[in-house]
């Protein structure tokens, strides 16, 4: 498991941890705005006095916070999800906030310094990596532990150290207080956890944090989204659908001849045809055809007198180091380029950019046998990458399959904007090291 600081930066903001000022939200941006707003303003202003007379001097100090400001926003929302090394996503928040505040000036063609916006992009930058190593310090979390009720799954979790109560006294080294709050706890217990809220210690129910840390929902039954209804918000999804189908519109004149290209090495490559499709389980548990680019080989048709016994479950799993799969679909997979043919199930409502990813018919009808609820991930359109793609990779058995449903229950009860922005820039990481491919 990854670092766990980052993710629980959020939650951690209770007395207790205060005293450490790095973590405070309002120093972090403050001080940015002084170390690269404040500073190199001032020090341009004192060595060229007659940049206070003109616009474009206030135009840039105005689009330097703005900024700022969006990329503290951004970064913070995107920290706030578990499983997160926040330093991979510095760079990348903070370039595409200044690039996007760039591009507002450059259309509005109004002037501006373009010293002054680097300097404080630069300095913004090295700021926040600043504050990240600091609170890497304290890297590990400790949690008292009220030992009542179903607790006991929460220590498989590592780097946190498990403070387990024996009497209703918080450690005061423990960073946040968790229980059962569906167990049958002693009234001196209750009178605690009571206390403890009132003194400002930060106090979870397990589940909470479980989900906090692991980034998975246990499927033990359905439970409410954040809006108290089981499906997901009808407003982001309609939202949703109309920013994938733009986006689409938008990329298919990149993709096009990028596909010409594919599809003439994937015919070289070996024999078959460019394309494969398969009936997978879509949104609301319609069937429909997912097209990817081919990277098997091609199989021999049976003969009519001998027909194949293999169970059609097994020819849908991919498995580990899998020998039907050719040296350039290797390639197609690690890198996701197989996928991308999917822009057209996107743009026929069939499936969104972010999302769970469809199982094969097959794989689906026996999944629904096995697997609790494994239905109730159809609730939101399946994606060309998911949640559960970028933190575990493709699955081949039944415990990781429920492993990935945990995965897809969490994106479903988060289901946001902020997820989706963090999911892609966790493909783009992910296209980069073929993290989970086979």
């Amino acid at each position: 498991m990854k670092s766990v600081a980052s993710p629980l930066s959020t939650v951690l903001s209770a007395p207790r941890r205060a005293q450490v000022i790095w973590v405070r939200p309002l120093f972090q941006l403050l001080g940015s705005l002084f170390v690269a707003v404040a500073l190199p303003y001032a020090v341009a202003a004192g060595i060229t006095p007659e940049l206070l007379g003109l616009d474009l001097y206030y135009v840039s100090l105005a689009a330097s916070v703005s900024a700022i400001v969006l990329a503290f926003w951004t970064y913070r929302n995107l920290a706030a999800f578990p499983g997160i090394r926040s330093s991979y996503y510095i760079l990348p928040v903070f370039l595409s906030s200044f690039v996007a505040v760039f591009t507002v000036l450059f259309l509005a063609r109004a002037g501006y310094s373009r010293p002054l916006l680097v300097s404080s992009f630069a300095l913004s930058l090295a700021w926040f990596y600043l504050v990240y190593f600091m609170i890497q310090r304290r890297q590990t979390l400790k949690i008292a532990v009220v030992p009542f009720g179903r607790v006991d799954s929460l220590y498989s979790i590592e780097q946190v150290q498990w403070a387990v109560l024996g009497q209703p006294v918080i450690p005061p080294s423990a960073d946040l207080l968790t229980a059962d709050f569906d167990s049958d706890l002693p009234r001196e217990w209750l009178n605690f956890l009571a206390e403890c809220a009132l003194q400002g210690v930060t106090v979870l129910h397990f589940k909470q944090l479980r989900q906090s840390l692991t980034g998975q929902v246990q499927t033990e039954h359905l439970s409410e989204n954040a809006d108290g209804a089981l499906a997901p918000n009808a407003n982001y999804i309609a939202m949703k659908r109309f920013a994938d189908t733009l986006l689409a519109l938008a990329l298919l004149p990149v993709l096009l001849p990028l596909f010409v290209i594919v599809a003439a090495a994937v015919r070289l490559d070996s024999p078959g045809p460019v394309f494969f499709r398969q009936v997978r389980i879509g949104y609301r548990g319609r069937a429909f055809s997912v097209w990817k680019f081919r990277t098997m080989r091609a199989a021999a048709p049976a003969a009519p007198a001998a027909p194949t016994s293999e169970d059609p479950r097994e020819r849908a799993i991919t498995r580990e180091d899998d020998p039907r799969i050719t040296p350039l679909g290797r390639f197609l997979r690690r890198t996701r380029i197989d996928e991308l043919p999917q822009v057209f199930n996107v743009l026929r409502g069939e499936m969104s950019w972010i999302g769970p990813r469809p199982e094969a018919l097959e794989l689906s009808r026996w999944y629904e046998t096995e697997l609790p609820f494994y239905r109730y991930r159809h609730v939101v359109r399946p994606g060309i990458s998911g949640w559960a793609q970028v933190s575990q990779g493709r699955v081949a058995d039944l415990d990781s399959v429920l492993k990935k449903l945990n995965y897809d229950f969490f994106y479903i009860s988060r289901f946001s904007l902020w997820l989706d922005v963090l999911i892609i820039l966790r493909t783009i990481k992910t296209m980069l090291t073929g993290f989970g491919s086979r």
